[in-house]
């Protein structure tokens, strides 16, 4: 009988430390709550880069880190991981104008035209002549170079934002109706950087670019920044980058003789040549320039299998928004960017809480990027100076804007599609009684917007883990009363960058819980595999060798 009650009092004692364990995975809803009512307090002043509120931030996402237990990197500060950056701001003593045979033509800057350097230059004087480069792409994958060779050395170009647009001949090309990278501003800068042009100009118009011209008009009226020089990083950006009003690009090209849409619809060949346009560019281009060091915030949870810990599943989620913004004709306002992304930061917070009490096989590692909303610079520095080899990080999960209504009975996994991570994402779905969401074309380039993506360039599996905020339609099957909330997660697309992503405490927080229960679960299922995910055999990605 002793016997019998020592093995029942086992089992119950087994029984609840089974149980303790279980709930120590769960992420609480309440831990979420307040980190995400914090971060996106007026005190934060919206996490600018740069700003004494980014500052904030930092120190208590590792004070958090610290508390619950995460261990230190190694090759970190502490918690940090310090990135340098170049802030270029562009003053209004600046000067541009073009010149044509027929007219001179001085753009209002703001109204007609936005430009900066990223050069990391305060003082930046050319005069260049003009050259039309089409999508100014070069795809040897898709057969197209929009360059042919020519040597376009100290030449402005002038580019169309987006992709080729697919043919009835080819409706698949550049990814049909879904912007690829190719049509991203960043892609388009980078390209014209690489010809080693004097600088380039992007043609805006709003269903190309998929934002009306507020977007970069904002973008542009406030300090920018840029990777500074720090080892192999030798900041060769351009002295003149930034997008034209379309209206503006017609009266230059007709002022030199050339009739833009004709020139637009030659660009959709592949036998397509940079055409030269008879005006010159004068700039004198004055910018306020600073050298800022921001952190990358660090920590993880090693794995507890002898052979698989030298391995790592990273989760990762940026802490910066656009801080205290000033824009034209408006008084200086805090954008505290609260579901873009206090609601990552924090959810990632809870996660690594739940982590910690439950190691994985493989190691578990927590990222929080900085300068995010600067162009991915934060993760792009992690990936360039990693605290953890590449070749042994297995997979790259990341949040970004969470879903903020309510639970849904499906979830976005959008991109793991290129590798075995949508298999993996598929079954962990089924597990918790969740339907993978409808596919949708990728219109404005998602895919290619958030931190996980410089670590797909790197060879790292990796996707943004979705909600409903940035769904091509917003078709995500919400639990409750369907319709409304579907309606009001597409009314925060107004509210998307803008003063008023505002933390709201009658928010519905559990489909944040259950889309970072999501990502959690899925990353536990990576660490403890016995395979690491792989690429798609046919993808257009790679996994880095290992």
């Amino acid at each position: 009988m002793r016997l019998m009650l020592i093995a029942i009092s086992s089992m119950v004692l087994n029984f609840a430390v089974a149980s303790h364990v279980a709930q120590a995975q769960q992420v609480q809803e309440a831990p979420l709550r307040a980190h995400l009512a914090f971060l996106s307090d007026d005190l934060l002043e919206g996490r600018g880069t740069g700003q004494r509120g980014g500052d904030i931030a930092v120190r208590y996402l590792e004070t958090q880190a610290a508390a619950m237990g995460l261990v230190q990197m190694p090759g970190a500060n502490g918690y940090r991981q310090t990135v340098t950056l170049v802030g270029s701001q562009t003053l209004g003593s600046s000067q541009l104008r073009f010149e044509t045979n027929k007219a001179a033509l001085t753009p209002v800057l703001g109204t007609d035209i936005v430009y900066g350097s990223s050069n990391g230059k305060a003082d930046n004087d050319f005069d260049a002549p003009l050259v039309f480069v089409g999508y100014g792409v070069r795809a040897p994958e898709e057969h197209w170079d929009d360059f042919k060779g020519i040597d376009l050395k100290g030449k402005l170009l002038i580019m169309m934002v987006n992709d080729p647009q697919p043919s009835l001949a080819e409706p698949n090309r550049f990814g049909g109706k879904a912007l690829t990278y190719y049509g991203r501003w960043t892609y388009k800068f980078e390209e014209a950087a690489r010809q080693g042009a004097a600088g380039v100009l992007l043609i805006h118009t709003t269903p190309s670019a998929s934002y009306a011209w507020n977007v970069p008009q904002t973008s542009f009226s406030h300090e920018r920044f840029s990777l500074g020089k720090d080892g192999n990083n030798d900041n060769s950006g351009n002295a003149l980058e930034g997008w034209i009003q379309e209206d503006s690009a017609k009266a230059l090209f007709a002022a030199a003789g050339q009739d833009l849409d004709a020139l637009r619809a030659q660009a959709e060949t592949r036998e397509f040549k940079p055409v030269a346009i008879d005006a010159r560019i004068h700039v004198s281009l004055r910018s306020s320039v600073r050298k800022v060091e921001q952190q990358n915030v660090i920590g993880m949870v090693p794995g507890k299998d002898a052979k698989l810990k030298d391995q790592a599943v990273l989760y990762s989620a940026h802490w910066d928004h656009l801080g205290i913004v000033q824009e034209p004709g408006k008084p200086a306002q805090i954008w505290n960017g609260a579901v873009d992304n206090a609601s990552g930061a924090a959810a990632l917070l809870a996660m690594a809480q739940a982590a910690v009490t439950h190691p994985a096989k493989r190691t578990q590692i927590f990222l929080w990027p900085a300068a995010e909303e600067q162009g991915l610079l934060g993760s792009a520095f992690y990936v360039q100076y990693p605290l953890w080899p590449l070749a042994k990080t297995a997979a790259d999960l990341n949040l970004d804007s969470m879903n903020f209504v309510g639970k849904t009975q499906d979830i976005g996994v959008a991109g793991s599609e290129h590798s075995s991570l949508f298999n993996s994402a598929t079954s962990i779905a089924k597990k918790m009684g969740l339907r993978i969401a409808p596919s949708v074309p990728d219109l404005g380039g998602a895919f290619f917007r958030a931190d996980h993506f410089n670590f797909v360039r790197a060879g790292v599996p990796a996707f943004n883990v979705g909600s409903a905020v940035f769904s091509g339609d917003g078709s995500f099957a919400f639990d409750h009363d369907a319709e409304q909330e579907a309606a009001q997660m597409k009314a925060f697309k107004k509210d998307y960058h803008t003063p008023r992503d505002r933390y709201n405490p009658a928010w519905d927080l559990s489909g944040m819980v259950q889309q970072a229960q999501f990502t959690l679960n899925l990353g536990y299922a990576v660490a403890n595999d016995a395979a690491l995910p792989v690429w798609n055999k046919k993808g257009t990605y790679r996994r880095v060798a290992r």
